[in-house]
């Protein structure tokens, strides 16, 4: 049985569902429960070229996000019982000229708001508008130093200057304003950028960001990206990231998703039950049940989009049930049909856990933990 302790801290390699054991046991009992946090787009644009992208693995029929759709869809998400919306997902949402509107109204509507971001397009002279309507604001930044930024990032010269002038400015908002918005950077570590780590965390602590998360690079089943995964295994590559995570602070916490990082890429679960709880949605309108599945060529796992039917409708659709009992079935492989340590995998091997009755539930200890509706 698994035993929680924690306390009001910051969970980066792990789930929160056990705080939210009452939608999980109606989903137990058969009942179609509303997600507990959406990862979105609003936009599938981008102004980087990231060497590591898994959204030129996603492409699909792209429809205008207007800023009608997006606050009809945070509206219906409030209406239906959704907790938090992260606006995280295949596209840079910084690329829509809707996205602090749609902040502030999902905020006002009782959302958790969070937005992950490389960075470089975000408005400074808004921060006093959004930070305190984020949980979190969460940096994506794969490098310390400018020419490698460049480089992994496939971006312009002067943006890693741009966006380390946005932190900075991000930072001194929060603090100047007493905020408990979470600002922290997240690496995506592919083993060729283990140079890059040791400063990044030293560039992390000098901006006064609250945490750095060293995270392993996602790959679909067929391997397009070319992601080694045995590699993550190399001694010196361990050895950098245990330095790394020894240089936490009481301010600053760095953390190594260590559960995926060794994984090798496998899986232990074959149902994926995890997308009911935390479905992700294209930038495109595209409601799907994962990123894995955006890609036309998965179109027998497409729910239907926002552009076209109010998110609300769509969740009470037989279509949308339809699909999510697939990926529940014996019809459906997690370990060969989907692609690698996606963003439900924690969650859904937790499931999986529950529904073989190999853990049961038991009553966190302590306080809740931060982003709790983030799970």
């Amino acid at each position: 049985m698994i035993s929680y302790k924690m306390t009001n801290e910051l969970i980066l390699d792990y789930h929160k569902l056990a705080w939210h054991n009452e939608r999980v046991e109606a989903w137990l009992r058969g009942e179609r429960v509303a997600p507990i946090t959406i990862d979105c787009a609003i936009s599938r644009k981008c102004n980087y070229h990231c060497t590591y992208c898994y959204a030129k693995l996603q492409k699909n029929e792209e429809k205008k996000m207007t800023e009608e759709v997006i606050l009809r869809f945070l509206d219906d998400a409030a209406e239906i019982g959704v907790k938090a919306i992260s606006f995280v997902s295949d596209g840079e949402s910084t690329c829509s000229p809707h996205i602090y509107k749609a902040i502030v109204r999902g905020k006002q509507n009782g959302l958790d708001m969070a937005l992950g971001t490389n960075g470089a397009l975000l408005k400074p002279e808004k921060f006093e508008e959004i930070l305190p309507c984020l949980t979190y604001l969460r940096f994506n930044i794969s490098a310390g130093e400018p020419e490698r930024y460049r480089e992994i990032h496939g971006c312009r010269e002067g943006d890693f200057e741009r966006v380390i002038r946005n932190i900075t400015e991000a930072v001194r908002v929060k603090k100047r304003g007493g905020l408990e918005t979470t600002i922290g950077l997240q690496m995506v570590l592919l083993p060729e950028f283990i140079d890059q780590v040791t400063p990044l965390v030293k560039l992390g602590k000098n901006l006064g960001v609250d945490y750095l998360v060293l995270k392993h690079c996602s790959d679909d089943e067929n391997s397009s990206l070319g992601v080694n995964y045995k590699k993550y295994f190399d001694e010196n590559l361990i050895r950098i990231l245990k330095e790394a995570e020894a240089m936490s602070t009481k301010d600053y916490s760095v953390k190594a998703k260590w559960s995926k990082i060794l994984s090798g890429g496998n899986r232990s679960f074959s149902r994926c039950y995890g997308s009911v709880f935390i479905p992700q949605f294209s930038g495109s309108g595209l409601v799907a049940p994962c990123g894995c599945f955006f890609n036309e060529k998965y179109k027998k796992y497409h729910i239907g989009y926002l552009t076209d039917t109010p998110f609300k409708q769509l969740w009470k659709s037989e279509r949308y049930w339809e699909v999510m009992d697939l990926l529940a079935s014996d019809k459906f492989d997690a370990k060969t049909m989907c692609g690698k340590l996606c963003v439900q995998n924690k969650v859904s091997e937790y499931l999986d856990a529950l529904k073989k009755g190999l853990i049961k539930f038991e009553e966190p200890k302590g306080e809740k933990p931060l982003h709790v509706n983030f799970i």
